[in-house]
């Protein structure tokens, strides 16, 4: 098909993910073509630098060949396999073995999804059986944070809490609540890293009491925040967030979908602080997006509970069709190799320090408020005046305005709609690379300062401040 029909037949028939369907109908779709490396190729030819490892997912670059091969000798052997009625695969067995090999201490088991948004969902499920089997179906409460991102099934939505995924959707549902998120550049206290701490905590303990800790069953959280804006909390949140859960008897579940593998520097997230989840939900960097796949992982003791007793008959009544698939176990063995074996995890963590020098290089720029950053994740936030930290008005859409700027610089990173840059490089990233991105996000943000509208938004928040 031509380029032109290509569009016009996405505008007819492909529903896309978390967009407004009218401007998309309008805009049309960017079609890519092909990818090698940190570099994409849409279906006009033009080369462009990925800096967001596709959906934060693609953390080994694309085109690696090990993968492909990989993939091709399961399809050839065996396609597929299903994990019902006692079933299983080789590539599959490898897989739970290997994870829970690498993932903090208290994880033994592994229950494998389609992607993120399923591995909540399975957690969410799972630990509701766990206390219902143990005579505890009171816990039934579940807290997260604002800001926060859980996937968007029909449940992690409501956990999830942005905006756009609870309207029309009749959410949050009544058992699901939100704290105050760690954010730094937006609260009072953010120059004092324990005093953060101390609030989120504080924040839990009032919300559970508010609740009665015999009705919270767990708290949900990321590392790091995702989508919310790349919110990076204080060295020691997570382990004192995972303290006072212990503490107070619920479950402490950690959302690495984004995180983990690397992302953060160490292969979990959970790892940098010493944290042993209840639960951690896994996806994207687990096959880098080659296949679909995420993962639940639970600790014994809730394993124990929900399988029950001997003497009793009952299924667990969860699953999925592609839960375990062969293929994309096989995908993600090789994906696991490449980090250790193949350097891109040491990779990963040797260029994080270039790649917080040039995030933190361009505060200097007239458009940027904060940056903010662990690992090969990161984020600016753009203010229209730098000392009250006034934000830009949504009417000036400065967040389509920086895409637009970005992609005729073959640029590829996310802007959210409160006018916060997402940044997740592949961990293939070389200094060269690194280079190039901060050399067309400065002539990104250049270009944009120098729009007429912009000059005026900024002109007229500093006259607002003084």
């Amino acid at each position: 098909m031509s380029s032109s029909s290509l569009i016009d037949a996405d505008r007819k028939h492909l529903i896309h993910p978390v967009i407004n369907y009218r401007a998309h109908e309008a805009r049309g779709a960017t079609v890519l073509e092909s990818g090698h490396g940190a570099y994409l190729r849409d279906i006009d030819g033009n080369e462009l630098l990925d800096a967001f490892a596709g959906l934060w997912c693609v953390n080994v670059g694309y085109g690696q060949q090990s993968i492909v091969d990989a993939a091709t000798r399961q399809m050839t052997k065996l396609p597929y396999a299903t994990t019902y009625f006692h079933f299983s695969s080789e590539p599959a067995i490898e897989l739970a073995e290997k994870l829970v090999s690498l993932a903090p201490a208290s994880l033994r088991r592994v229950y494998f999804t389609l992607g993120g948004s399923d591995a909540i969902d399975s957690a969410v499920r799972f630990i509701t059986h766990y206390f219902n089997a143990t005579g505890r179906p009171s816990k039934k409460q579940m807290i997260a944070l604002e800001r926060g991102y859980h996937g968007s099934s029909s449940v992690g939505s409501g956990l999830t809490a942005l905006p756009a995924f609870h309207r029309h959707f009749d959410l949050p549902l009544p058992h699901q609540h939100h704290l105050p998120s760690p954010y730094a550049y937006r609260q009072a206290n953010g120059d004092d890293p324990q005093a953060l701490i101390a609030a989120s905590v504080a924040a839990l303990e009032a919300k559970v009491a508010a609740l009665g800790a015999d009705n919270v069953a767990a708290f949900f959280c990321e590392p790091i925040q995702g989508s919310g804006g790349v919110i990076v909390p204080p060295a020691g949140w997570l382990k004192a967030m995972r303290d006072a859960c212990r503490r107070l008897g619920i479950l402490f579940v950690a959302d690495e979908v984004i995180t983990g593998f690397g992302r953060t520097g160490p292969l979990f997230a959970c790892e940098a602080e010493g944290v042993e989840p209840d639960l951690m939900t896994v996806a994207k960097g687990l096959t880098s997006g080659y296949a679909p796949m995420g993962a639940v992982l639970i600790s014994d003791e809730i394993y124990q509970g929900i399988a029950g007793d001997a003497r009793d008959t009952a299924v667990v009544g969860h699953g999925q069709t592609y839960s375990a698939h062969p293929v994309s176990a096989a995908i993600a063995l090789e994906v696991l190799r490449l980090y250790h074996e193949g350097g891109l995890l040491a990779n990963g963590q040797a260029q994080a320090p270039r790649f917080a020098a040039g995030l933190d290089g361009l505060l200097e720029h007239p458009l940027v408020g904060d940056s903010r950053h662990r690992g090969l994740l990161g984020a600016l936030e753009l203010v229209a005046d730098k000392d009250s930290r006034a934000r830009f008005d949504a009417s000036l859409k400065l967040p389509e305005r920086i895409a637009a700027a970005a992609y005729r610089n073959r640029l590829i990173f996310r802007a959210f709609g409160d006018n916060i840059l997402g940044f997740a490089p592949a961990l293939c990233y070389t200094e060269a690379d690194f280079d190039e991105l901060f050399a067309r996000l400065e002539r990104t943000l250049d270009e944009v300062l120098d729009e007429a509208e912009v000059r005026a938004a900024l002109r007229s928040a500093s006259r607002a401040a003084a």
